[in-house]
């Protein structure tokens, strides 16, 4: 039995009305932590990303199922509701969830919930403890407010994509957007822990607030350091392919048989790989000595590096670097990740069940607290799996209500 106690947001319900997954990541995260989320989708088809597939989850006779692999990414944890808010009973089941609700969720555009009466200006009196929380591209404000935002199009107003991808004059040169959504992703990290400071702020004033989160605003400001070599140093930040802006050497690089990362992060690293490479006179040349004058010095040192590591194998550099202490990595493939036996170890592949499929892994939380439990060994929801549950046990609907809000098609 586990020694480890309840988790953190137990006993905080979340009514999600997002979709897609900035807005999902945010209610995954708060059902990991122990919250009880909602997801209401709509009768019809439910989230667009059950349908983002191949590939789907398989059943125990290994055929495809509807399940899709983006969908349970993004909803593991959640309780599933069907409800049709734009007619006048599904907006009273959604007015009454929320009157259940310490937190929403929503990533609709700007005043598109308003028509319905709930967004946070209509219902903020009547609930003023709720956390509201307004994911959209361009926030609630602004000229661009009314815009619709997608991952891809802010990576690239975002700046994302002026610094990612090879050399413009290189071969492969251009602007190139990251392999997962991040923007999306990151939005929902910050999405987390707004909610969290949220109900924090809530124990001290008793009252709720509205949450206002742009995929833009988001993306600008996970440039970090790009962002503020700009800002400060007036350095106009741009493509290095797998280089960095400030620190050198800290790439990748080809070995004798495939690539490695090396990622020397001071000057005693940088002597401690140098003697590695029998390359020691590097220290005595002043071009090499810092990682000032090895950043403006950058291809002189690099083609100096490659033709040093282009000598051995990859296990070769891997396993001289580990024990001198330089940091450094190989490029693993998604199926070498996880079968890594350090993610193995951290639990980050969790088994997980499911009343279609026997053998159904997902990504665990990174999340490792030394007392309370983290909840993310549950499934996904199937469409519409908890409907009736919640209108009969949270919302108090008798199963002739529910028969005829079933025939009026609102659920």
């Amino acid at each position: 039995m586990s020694s480890k106690t309840q988790a953190p947001l137990a006993g905080i319900r979340v009514l999600d009305l997002s979709r897609i997954l900035a807005g999902p990541w945010a209610g995954q995260s708060l059902a990991d932590l122990g919250a009880e989320v909602i997801k209401v989708e709509r009768p019809t088809g439910g989230d667009d990303t059950r349908h983002w597939g191949p590939p789907y989850m398989q059943n125990r006779e290994g055929e495809n199922t509807e399940e899709t692999a983006y969908f349970m990414a993004a909803n593991r944890g959640k309780k599933s509701i069907t409800v049709d808010i734009t007619s006048i009973k599904g907006q009273e089941i959604i007015h009454k969830l929320i009157a259940q609700s310490d937190i929403v969720i929503e990533n609709y555009k700007v005043d598109g919930l308003k028509k319905y009466g709930l967004d946070y200006a209509s219902i903020k009196e009547a609930h003023p403890s709720l956390i509201y929380c307004s994911i959209t591209g361009f926030g609630q404000t602004g000229p661009y407010r009314h815009r619709a935002g997608y991952d891809f199009m802010i990576q690239g107003m975002g700046g994302l994509m002026s610094i990612t991808g090879e050399k413009d004059e290189l071969p492969g040169g251009g602007p190139q957007k990251v392999g997962v959504a991040v923007t999306d992703i990151f939005t929902g990290l910050y999405a987390t822990i707004a909610i969290q400071g949220a109900l924090l702020e809530r124990h001290n004033s008793g009252l709720g607030q509205h949450i206002d989160l742009a995929l833009f605003d988001v993306q600008a400001a996970v440039l970090a350091n790009q962002a503020t070599n700009y800002l400060v140093g007036g350095t106009q930040p741009r493509r290095l392919g797998n280089a960095h802006p400030n620190i050198v050497p800290y790439q990748a690089f080809a070995t004798l048989d495939s690539h490695i990362i090396l990622a020397v992060g001071n000057d005693k690293q940088f002597a401690r790989f140098a003697k590695l490479a029998a390359c020691d006179y590097w220290l005595d040349d002043e071009r090499f000595a810092t990682n000032r004058a090895r950043v403006e010095n950058r291809e002189l040192v690099c083609d100096a590096v490659a033709a040093a590591i282009a000598e051995h194998s990859s296990e070769f550099w891997l396993e001289a670097l580990e024990a001198e202490g330089v940091p450094s990595g190989p490029i693993n493939t998604i199926d070498q990740v996880f079968s890594d036996p350090q993610l193995l170890s951290r639990g980050m592949r969790v088994a997980v069940e499911h009343p279609l499929s026997d053998k159904l892994e997902l990504v665990g939380n990174p999340i490792h607290y030394s007392r309370t439990e983290i909840n993310d060994k549950r499934m996904a929801p199937l469409l519409g799996q908890d409907t009736e549950t919640l209108l009969s046990a949270l919302l108090g609907y008798s199963e002739e209500e529910i028969s005829a809000i079933k025939k009026d098609q609102a659920i």
